[in-house]
């Protein structure tokens, strides 16, 4: 049994979302969120763990009816991909315009048991 929870368009960079899901890959659910709780390094790992907590609701809303025990689930699979990018600019020296490019990010996770 496994379940997925997707998140579009966030607006974090997919390389700094990419060091937050590389360290809870393949982690037990639990230990996961704890990791998570604890990365103060990355603001994208609040919204990793809320992506987690919501494949996890997904599992136990999608089988009812089996008994699904959270321990055991395990990330089995968190991929982070690029999304489209807002370009601007901003004043720069010399009457120039500097461009500004703002990332956004796909994020999907798979968690199984």
């Amino acid at each position: 049994m496994e379940s997925t929870a997707k998140i579009k368009f966030l607006r974090r960079t997919a390389r700094k979302a990419r060091l937050v899901a590389d360290t809870v890959r393949g982690k037990m659910v639990s230990e996961a969120l704890s990791l998570l709780e604890l990365s103060v390094q990355k603001d994208v790992a609040v919204d990793i763990a809320k992506l987690l907590k919501s494949a996890v609701a997904n599992m136990q809303s999608k089988h009812a009816d089996a008994a699904i025990d959270v321990d055991e689930l395990r990330i089995k699979e968190i991929k982070v991909e690029g999304g489209p990018v807002m370009k601007r600019f901003r004043p720069a020296a010399h009457g120039r315009a500097a461009p500004v490019l703002k990332r956004m990010c796909h994020i999907s996770v798979t968690v199984a048991n």
